[in-house]
């Protein structure tokens, strides 16, 4: 089925609208980081509730700076007011009193654990300026999610961090849908909605460190969706696709003991 980008994002503006009147919210307070899914995010939110309702928030925890003036430049052209809050401090001080607590001599024993810090930590503040914003705004403010589809199929986001949003505005597009939405909003500087995105760390590509395509991603999800095989899509790409997915499901549900029932 071809993707209809007027109609999608028509639609995902009218259910935003529709779900801030059913919960007599007023507001958005948005992450971001300088890439087209935040960016996207924020296009959609200003569009359905206006400027004025709508807060970038630029986390920076040994982040580039390219990514700092990419985050400027989405808030500038949206009209929205940014507010910076940076986290090295407090992210340097959960590390380092862990590594004192088991004179940890071999780092690498915490290299999964920070990682998966950094969108916990960026998600706790997201929600205490939401939190601040509905008092000082006199109105529900709601954190929004930013990761799209694709990224979510392959478990690529940190449990109890980026999956944590009170609105996923893009979460059911993949990530070529996304970047049309971004195209027909036209607010978002091109560069900007096609830019890479990669963690601003390893100097690798998401994709690379995945180890496979979004696009191919994408195939699978349709191949799984539809129950009918694509013979373009190669065996050995499609086993390690798979095998994410479901090594990740602890990412997607809660298990929850019904022996009472």
């Amino acid at each position: 089925m071809d993707f209809n980008v007027v109609e999608t994002t028509d639609k995902i503006i009218e259910y935003i609208k529709k779900y801030y009147q059913k919960s007599n919210a007023k507001g958005a307070v948005v992450g971001l980081s300088g890439g087209k899914d935040s960016a996207v995010v924020a296009s959609l939110m200003v569009k359905a509730l206006g400027r004025e309702n709508v807060v970038g928030i630029w986390l920076p925890c040994y982040s580039k700076e390219t990514d700092r003036l990419d985050a400027i430049e989405v808030a500038n052209s949206l009209g929205i007011k940014l507010i910076e809050h940076d986290l090295t401090f407090v992210y340097d001080k959960v590390v380092s009193d862990v590594k004192g607590k088991f004179d940890l001599r071999d780092e690498n024993l915490l290299k999964n654990s920070n990682i998966n810090l950094k969108p916990r930590l960026r998600t706790n503040i997201l929600y205490y300026y939401a939190a601040f914003f509905t008092e000082l705004y006199n109105g529900l403010y709601l954190v929004c999610g930013t990761s799209n589809k694709s990224e979510i199929y392959v478990g690529y986001f940190t449990k109890g961090g980026d999956n944590v949003c009170d609105i996923a505005p893009i979460r059911e597009l993949y990530v070529d849908e996304v970047i049309q939405v971004g195209d027909y909003l036209d607010i978002v500087p091109k560069r900007i909605i096609h830019k890479t995105p990669d963690d601003g760390l390893s100097g690798q590509t998401d994709e690379e460190k995945l180890g496979f395509s979004y696009s191919l991603v994408k195939k699978v999800c349709i191949e799984e969706e539809s129950g009918i095989k694509d013979n373009t899509i190669a065996d050995n790409i499609r086993e390690e696709i798979l095998s994410r997915h479901k090594s990740n499901a602890h990412k997607f549900y809660i298990p929850v003991f019904e022996g009472k029932k």
